[in-house]
């Protein structure tokens, strides 16, 4: 009998909490990326969720390695105005131990019109070698607290000879940004 009572209990909040939610499309957007590189670099999902406080993009890999060898990095480009084409931030970091990551300015996606380190605001990065997967975080402040947001992902790794032909993989086409996510 008390299982019964437990699982409805369990049911019934599952219900609320979905109805609750408001739209997922809101603050929500996951892609599947088919492309396939290797040494860590190689993104097989993304998932971004622009919530109430922060700003959240989860890459989901294959073959993640603290390895430094790898040199398994990535960057996350945030577009947050509507009227400017490209991205106004730039989040970069390494994905291997011993590495760090910045969330910058930037007018553009080369590293040349990257500009200072975003000084308001908080953002983090946390790696999860055993998931194959890493969060990255900014806080609306960080942001110029957008409304909207799109971002464009990639990733990328090195071979021990030093060269990194083929182990680019951006998130859909070369410097394309998901589609507008509302803040939800």
């Amino acid at each position: 009998m008390r299982k019964t009572t437990t699982a409805a209990v369990a049911l019934s909040t599952a219900v609320i909490t979905l109805g609750l939610a408001g739209p997922a499309h809101a603050e929500l957007y996951g892609v599947d990326d088919p492309e396939d590189t290797f040494h860590g670099s190689d993104i097989r999902a993304v998932q971004i969720r622009n919530g109430k406080a922060n700003l959240n993009v989860t890459t989901f890999h294959s073959g993640l390695r603290p390895d430094p060898a790898t040199g398994s990095a990535g960057r996350i480009y945030v577009d947050t105005d509507r009227n400017d084409a490209g991205p106004e931030y730039v989040f970069v970091g390494g994905f291997t131990r011993g590495t760090d990551y910045l969330l910058r300015s930037t007018d553009g996606f080369r590293v040349g019109t990257w500009g200072q380190p975003v000084a308001n605001g908080d953002y983090i990065m946390r790696v999860r070698y055993a998931k194959d997967r890493v969060v990255f975080r900014m806080s609306r402040a960080a942001l110029g607290k957008p409304g909207a947001v799109r971002v464009s992902v990639v990733a990328s790794g090195t071979r021990t000879d030093g060269t990194s032909h083929g182990l680019v993989d951006w998130v859909g086409k070369r410097r394309s940004f998901t589609p507008w996510i509302k803040r939800g």
